[in-house]
């Protein structure tokens, strides 16, 4: 008996069909015009990194890291891991770390063997170099008397650090992988991977693409969603003093900001409201002086709150201020405002934020209660809502991050960027009615009689090559069910090849909304469409 089950997409994810992708198609390339004015270039990045990677730079007490990320095993060896880790914490033992290097090396040859660790030039090194410093080690220790020695023996110690040091240059992949929730720590480890500091500062990009969270799926939110975001980075040179360049890192950040409501405008997205904030600077007094004043005034409220406000009361006060709970909104209200203690240059920061956007004519609206949900961002943080989206209104999010590239192992460098919703775009063009985006076919060919296919299929041909969207039947048809299927896929023409038309040259084209008809030779034929295509692209 045959296989009935039917299968279906998994919940929380979808297919996207034409003519709806004509729409995604248009919100993606107006992004790509929008940003490459503004100098940004694309950056494609992998679904899947290290779970650490984004453990490090969300936090791990954040609810994308804690509850909402798709992790999985790799095929990674785990008993290299395990005797690493050894070999670090056990350098005080000549003959104990031996032991440990052994198994090392004897793991790492195993996954060499077992395709299980890549098969690179660096790793083939190490891997050989490893078994040299466990000869030469084993050899300096191998009877008791010569072990006391061996414990105060420079070259032994010397060996011991080298064992360690090319240990840890074997390419590991990671235990740990996860579908990627969010793309800024990909693209700040692309930039610190390829060196990226070397190049022109600063560094723009832009990316498009799936991200996955493990949340319950509703209006506008699935747990495969699309994002489009930018990122701005730019290397901190050595004894830079940051605090004289606050002026030209407002101007970055309200040029970035300019630049995703000229997206917006672009699309013709309705509604749009733009919010700012200043949350300080995680390394200056007035961030850690304001959230220890915020908790101390949550910890007298805290048995009026909900379960998540308390649990991040000792994990991440601000999150508090994000709460959509209707109850907690006016406990909320009467909270400390980080405004009110922002250091002098924070302070400064966003005035001058606020000035660059008025200076190019962006609207904005101060919110106090806008920190983000992620923990590395600082000073600027901005939401972007639109119309039509009922509660769940945000469709862009971003914000400063002054110090995630170092956090992830890069160097001292500047960040900021963005993040957009693009299903919450999509679904906000649809429901102001500007999603429909059916393009159909404009020349259906109906071709008739063998001796005309070979003209039909140069008439496709050519009008394919002239921009046109063609639909050349395989098999010739009877006239009317021709003009029938025309319809169907909602040709704006038929072009009508037969027998006559291929002797004489002079082909007919019908319109299909009105049922006119003339008779074009082939290159008049191409003249009249592209006109007609010209005056569409105008209206």
């Amino acid at each position: 008996m045959a296989n009935k089950t039917k299968f279906q997409a998994i919940k929380g994810t979808r297919d996207l069909l034409p003519p709806e992708t004509e729409l995604w198609n248009r919100v993606e390339q107006t992004a790509r015009e929008v940003f490459g004015t503004y100098g940004f270039g694309e950056i494609r990045l992998p679904i899947f990194e290290p779970t650490e990677l984004f453990a490090r730079a969300v936090g791990d007490e954040t609810d994308i890291v804690s509850k909402e990320m798709f992790s999985f095993e790799l095929n990674a060896f785990e008993e290299i891991h395990h005797s690493r880790s050894k070999l670090l914490d056990s350098t005080d033992d000549a003959m104990r770390f031996t032991g440990y290097l052994f198994e090392t090396l004897r793991a790492a040859r195993s996954a060499w063997d077992s395709d299980r660790i890549d098969h690179t030039p660096a790793n083939r090194t190490a891997v050989q170099k490893l078994g040299q410093i466990y000869k030469r080690l084993y050899e300096g220790i191998a009877d008791d008397s010569a072990l006391e020695a061996a414990r105060k023996d420079p070259e032994i110690l010397n060996l011991i650090g080298e064992a360690q040091s090319v240990a840890m240059d074997i390419l590991v992949w990671p235990a740990l992988a996860a579908l990627r929730p969010e793309a800024t720590a990909s693209v700040c480890r692309a930039y610190i991977e390829h060196g990226m500091q070397q190049l022109p500062q600063p560094v723009k990009m832009y990316y498009t693409g799936p991200m996955f969270r493990r949340e319950r799926p509703q209006k506008g939110r699935y747990r495969q969603f699309y994002q489009i975001g930018a990122e701005v980075l730019e290397a901190i040179t050595p004894n830079q003093d940051v605090t004289k360049t606050i002026g030209k890192d407002a101007a970055v950040d309200a040029e970035v900001i300019e630049m995703v409501m000229v997206y917006f405008a672009r699309l013709g997205l309705e509604g749009v409201q733009l919010d700012i904030n200043s949350i300080g600077h995680s390394a200056l007094d007035c961030r850690r002086g304001y959230v220890e004043k915020l908790k101390a005034a949550l910890e007298k409220v805290k048995d009026k709150l909900g379960e998540d406000s308390k649990r991040r009361i000792e994990t991440n006060p601000l999150r508090v201020l994000d709460s959509k709970l209707e109850s907690e909104q006016t406990i909320i209200e009467k909270l400390p405002r980080i405004g009110d203690h922002l250091c002098a240059d924070c302070a400064k920061h966003y005035a001058e934020v606020k000035r660059q956007l008025e200076l190019r004519g962006v609207a904005y609206r101060e919110n106090w209660r806008l920190v983000r949900g992620l923990d590395y961002y600082m000073r600027t943080t901005f939401e972007i809502t639109a119309r039509g989206l009922g509660s769940q209104n945000a469709v862009c999010g971003g914000g400063r991050y002054d110090g995630l590239v170092e956090l992830l192992g890069g160097p001292p460098t500047k960040g900021i960027g963005f993040a957009i919703g693009e299903d919450r775009v999509i679904l906000s063009l649809q429901e102001a009615g500007k999603g429909n985006m059916a393009q159909g076919l404009d020349v259906y060919i109906a071709w008739m009689g063998e001796k005309t296919l070979a003209t039909a299929i140069r008439a496709a041909r050519d009008l394919r090559q002239a921009g046109f969207r063609v639909e050349l039947p395989p098999m010739e048809q009877k006239f009317g069910k021709a003009l029938g299927q025309a319809d169907k896929l909602g040709a704006r023409y038929a072009l009508i090849l037969g027998e006559d038309e291929v002797a004489s040259g002079q082909w007919t084209l019908k319109t299909l909304a009105d049922g006119t008809q003339g008779k074009y030779n082939e290159a008049g034929l191409l003249e009249f469409l592209r006109g007609i295509w010209s005056e569409r692209e105008r209206k």
